[in-house]
Parts: C-alpha cells; structure tokens; sequence
C-alpha cells in the first residue's frame, strides 16, 4: 500500500556494510546467550522514572518488561493507551546499559516512527529511524550509529527489515553481539485472519531462523483465538510467553445510531457533543471521504480528507497538521490511523460499518488515548450490511475464510443490533467477563424493544413467495413495498400485487422493515446475492417460519440532544483515570492562568522542535503543574511524566512561567 514504507532507494545506500568501531571486548562476550539473560540486573523502575517520569508500572507492565529485558520471548496483546510502547521501550533501554546493543523495532508507517523516535529523543534516548523519508546520506549516518551500537532504538518497516542487504547488516551487528532485542509492532497484521492483514509481516520469522538467540515481543491492540494462533505459528513464537491485559477502555462511551440521513447525524453529534474538539471520522470509500470532509468544512468544522489515493506529500502534510494542530476533524479510510499517538481524539466516528470487530475496537480505540472521556459513534443501515455481505462473498478467497469473516461481521451486526450493553457484548468477543458499563447508549438510555417474529415470519415468507411466483429474486426495498403494499411500477411489472402477503406489513413503518431485514440477514436467516444484491433464504429461515425462533428487535431512536458532556463517566466502576481527575479538578483562578501560561509554552517549543505538542509534555502533566505549582527543580521532578532530561532541558523554563 502506498501508506507505507514502500520507496527505499536502497541503491543510492552504500554497498559494503559499514564497519563502526570495533566491539569493546565486553561487549564481544556479552553476546553468550547465557550472559544476554543476565541483563535484567538493571532497575527497571529506575528507568521508568528517571527517563520517563513515572513512578509505577500500570497493569503487566513490570511482568512483561522483566520477561523481556530478561532475554525471553512474549507476545503482548493490549488496548490502545494501555502503554505497549513501554513494554519494549524500557527493556531496549535496559539491555542497552547492559552493553547488548540496538533494539530493532519493527513498525508498518512511518509517521508512528517518527512521532516516537521524536519522543525518545526529548527522554535523552538516542534513538532513529530508517524509512523512505531519508536522503542517503542521513541513511547512510543512521547506519554508522546502528553498527557501532550507539543507538538504542532503530524504527524500520517490515519491507526494510527482510531487505537482504539489511538484513545481512542485522547478521553482522548479532555476530558482533548488538543486536538485543527485536521488537514487532501491530503484530495482528501477519495474520490472515485479522483485519489488518500485510503480506511483509510474513517474512518476519526469518528472524528468529537467523538471530535465535535474540529475544523478540511481539505487540497488539486487537487479536482473537484465530489471529493470536497465527501470531504464534507465522511470527515462530510458539515458545513465547502470553500477557493479555484487559480489553476496557473504561474511558470511551460507545453509541451506535440506525442510519437516518447520516451526515445529519453526523453534524449534530459533532455540534451536540463535541464543538472545537479533535476527532476522526471513518468512511468506507475515497469518494465519501472527500465528500464528507468538504461538507464539514462547508458546515464550519475544520475538516481534513485523507485516503491512500491522495499524494503522498497531502496525506503527510494533513496528517502532521492533525497531529500537530488543535481541533482538526480528520475524514479518512481505515488508511488512517495505525500508529497514530496523538492523544487527546476526543471522538471517533464511523459512517460506514467496519468489517468486524477488531477493526472496530482498533478503529475506536483511537479515540481518549490520554484516559479523558472520548466517544466512539457509529451510524449504519440495512445498506452496510448487504454491502458487507456482498464483499465477503465476491472475494476470491476460500470459502474457508470466507465462513470466518461472515461469523465476525455477524458478531459486529450483534452488537450493533443489541438492546443490551455495548461494552459487555464487545469485550465478551474478546473473551472477558465484565458487568454492565453505564457508560454507553443503551446503558445511559435503554432501549425499548418489541416483538418482530411476526414481522420475520411475512419478510421470509414473501421472500419465499417471490421465488415460488417468478422464480426470481429481489431487493430489500422492492421487499419492504410489497409488505406495505405498496404500488410501483415493479410490483405491476412482476404480479407481486396478487401475492397473499401483499399489504399484509402495512402497520410497520419502512425503518422498522429495514430493522427486520436486517436482523434477519445479521442472524443468517436470509442473505444476499448477485450484482443486485437481492436476497434469498437460507436453511435456516425454516424454524423462523415455523414459529420457532423468537425475534426482538430494539425500537430505534436518535441519540439525545445534549446527553453526552454532562453525564459522562469513565465507566465501568473503576473511578476517573488520573489524568482526569487532574484536568477536571476545580481549579482557581491563580491555576487556570497557569494552565494557559504553561499551554502556550509548550506550544512554542514544539514548533521550534517541529514535534506535537503532546510530545513534550502531556495535558495531565500540564495540569498537575498548573495546580501543584511547584517552586524548585526538586518538586518539580515529582510530577509524573517529568524525566530526567526534561528536567534538565525545560525545568528551569517552567518554573519561570509558573513564577510569571
């Protein structure tokens, strides 16, 4: 894809691999596979807060980085803002005091390195990346550092990675014993069955073929049974220690919407819930992205297009602006978003429906990386679904896999249908038990349901009808026309006016047919075919006919006016997350005008950096700044994300600014 890192110019690189300074003979002996496990001597709390300016791991942090800093494999499936980056950044760094060398991290865009190696470096982290954005000589430079074990962290795409002449570069630094951890990023994508599937993820076990000795972890939002298999198989892991953290981001409330003039939809919840905040909005196509990014800006929200069939230069130009500007909408195709740390997303939208859960989750997850209250809203119909069906069953892959994608745009259908709560459904596909969140729509506002058997039962039995009449099949809409006995043309043409069903749905309005048919084809009970998409009864529409299936079906209706700011929580019982509690404290006056004074500070020196601001320092950071309003470079030191080389390089400054 042209997203990625896919335009090398290895041949403007040097041809010999360069040689770097000699291996100290420390080093050389380091490079014993029972010496490499001795490396996790290091106090790894002592990195955390010295460098990162924490005080405690959160979760399976500690359990993961002691196995990996101890020279053992293990894969790491955790949500988005849950910390993965520390998972690996820590123990580089420790294993790199050890005298162990490099890190190599592997990561499919080049924006997520970029952003990163930019963060690191403001940590006093040497760190750097090889991608397609480099002149030969900064290449050429950056190699020089990885040989000679200078650095600490590469970034590099999978592409690179397997590149031969790299990977005989990779050969060298191992031989040389500096080669110390292998890191894989958004590692779902070597799996066939997951939703991000890459084709370069394949040739990432030639890794461990090569450097066995060489511990790697493997990370993810986003795996089920199925991805989690092909994780292990494809990646060689099978060894490897599994940490699964929780899959709740307590701080997102979770919506869904019957599609009614969708834009519509749209433009309230953006006015309702979320004027002058950040935010992505997914659409299915590159014509709807462009459309709907136009019409938000008509409408007087900053909005941005991106999709891959933009030149390259736009879409890197629209992303650093979202990323670096406050308040951009960013209207974009599932392109857009692997890797992106930026984290105050207030909101993620979706016009279309995704293929299936995990792109949901990952997609949704975007959104409230900083722990504050983010929304995750989705408007789909009847349409998504024929749509979805009908990709499934034109592809040219195995009927197989083809059976698995239909099982997971059912469970996404699920829960988009389900009257009851989103968290629970979403997070019970992930294999976790949870309670009811009060923190999504049909929590906040129960749903009412009603009883859409009878319903069922005509929509199937004209369906039935149409065959046995014409021996044809026929669309939705045609469908609902003739339950409501409607006369058109079609109805005429086809005789379907003289069909005992014929009127006999005309109680039930059009969106409640369009619920009905939905249901039905979200249960399998009918699907859809052909170029026309019309649809045709499958085996099981016999115990529905036969009374022996129950249908409830929840009572659409719009999300309210105003519902969203005033009654948000952070969910599921666990209290609001600290960087909540800070920015949502009653500040004075005296520590509002802090805030602000500290906001337009960072502001500048990100962009004398060229880095986002969040980068520099955080909000939650900011504020506890802003109400503690510490007086020495001491009690500034005790704030959380305040490094010891953000001390040395800003202290000074802050204090300054809150003193003024």
């Amino acid at each position: 894809m042209s997203d990625f890192d896919d335009d090398y110019d290895f041949d403007s690189l040097p041809t010999t691999r360069p040689a770097g300074p000699a291996a100290p003979e420390a080093v050389r002996v380091a490079a014993d596979p029972a010496r490499r496990r001795g490396a996790n001597d290091a106090d790894l709390h002592g990195i955390l807060q010295q460098v990162f300016g924490y005080n405690a791991f959160r979760g399976e942090q500690h359990d993961i980085i002691q196995t990996v800093t101890a020279g053992d494999d293990a894969m790491v499936l955790m949500p988005t803002g849950g910390g993965k980056s520390l998972c690996y950044q820590v123990p580089a760094i420790a294993r790199h005091r050890a005298g162990l060398g490099v890190t190599l991290v592997i990561s499919p865009l080049i924006a997520l390195m970029h952003d990163q190696v930019g963060a690191l470096e403001e940590l006093g982290v040497h760190a750097a990346y090889l991608n397609s954005s480099l002149s030969g000589e900064d290449a050429q430079r950056i190699e020089r550092e990885m040989m000679s074990g200078r650095l600490v962290m590469l970034y590099a795409a999978p592409e690179r990675v397997t590149n031969p002449r790299f990977m005989a570069m990779l050969t060298a630094l191992d031989e040389r014993g500096l080669l110390s951890l292998v890191a894989i990023d958004e590692a779902h994508c070597v799996s066939q069955w997951g939703h991000d599937f890459r084709e370069d993820y394949l040739q990432l076990a030639q890794l461990h073929e090569r450097f066995p000795n060489v511990p790697r972890v493997a990370l993810t939002a986003t795996a089920d049974d199925h991805t989690r298999a092909d994780m292990r198989e494809r990646l060689a892991l099978i060894g490897a220690r599994e940490f699964i953290s929780s899959f709740d981001r307590p701080n997102i409330r979770y919506a869904i919407v019957e599609k009614d003039d969708a834009k519509k939809q749209l433009l309230r919840f953006l006015n309702d819930e979320h004027e002058g905040d950040a935010g992505i909005v997914y659409c299915q196509s590159r014509k709807k992205v462009e459309e709907t990014a136009a019409w938000l800006t008509s409408e007087g929200i900053s909005a941005l297009p991106y999709h891959a069939g933009l030149d390259a230069d736009v879409r890197r130009r629209h992303q650093d602006r979202f990323l670096r500007e406050d308040g951009l909408v960013m209207c974009a195709t599932i392109a857009f978003g692997m890797g992106i740390d930026k984290p105050d997303v207030r909101f993620v939208a979706h016009l279309d429906l995704p293929k299936n859960i995990e792109g949901y989750y990952q997609e949704t997850g975007r959104a409230g990386r900083d722990g504050e209250p983010a929304d995750a809203w989705m408007a789909y119909g009847l349409a998504d679904v024929v749509n979805q069906r009908r990709m499934i069953d034109e592809s040219p892959a195995g009927e197989e896999f083809k059976k698995l994608q239909r099982g997971k745009l059912d469970a996404l259908l699920t829960l988009a249908e389900s009257h009851d709560c989103r968290r629970v459904r979403l997070l019970s596909y992930f294999g976790e038990m949870s309670s009811a969140c009060g923190n999504c729509d049909n929590c906040l506002n129960p749903p009412a349901t009603w009883d859409a058997t009878e319903a069922a039962r005509m929509a199937l039995s004209t369906v039935y009808r149409f065959r046995q009449h014409s021996g044809l099949s026929f669309g939705a809409g045609h469908l609902i026309d003739v339950l409501r006995g409607k006369v058109t043309d079609k109805t005429t043409q086809h005789g379907h006016g003289t069909l005992s069903t014929f009127g006999i749905g005309a109680k039930w309005s059009e969106q409640q047919w369009r619920g009905v048919i939905r249901q039905l084809l979200s249960l399998g009970h009918l699907r859809s075919e052909g170029e026309y998409t019309t649809l045709v009864l499958t085996d099981s529409a016999r115990a529905v006919l036969k009374g022996e299936v129950t249908i409830t079906l929840r009572e659409q209706r719009e999300t309210t006016r105003g519902s969203g700011r005033t009654r948000r929580t952070s969910g599921s019982g666990s209290g609001k997350s600290p960087a909540a509690a800070a920015l949502q404290a009653d500040m004075d006056a005296d520590a509002k005008a802090r805030l602000a004074a500290l906001k337009a500070w960072r502001s500048e020196v990100a962009r004398e950096h060229n880095l986002p601001a969040y980068i520099v320092f955080n909000d939650a950071t900011l504020a506890q700044m802003a109400l503690t309003a510490p007086s020495t470079l001491d009690e500034l030191a005790g704030i959380s994300g305040v490094g010891a080389k953000k001390l040395e390089a800003y202290g000074r400054e802050i204090l300054r600014v809150l003193e003024a």
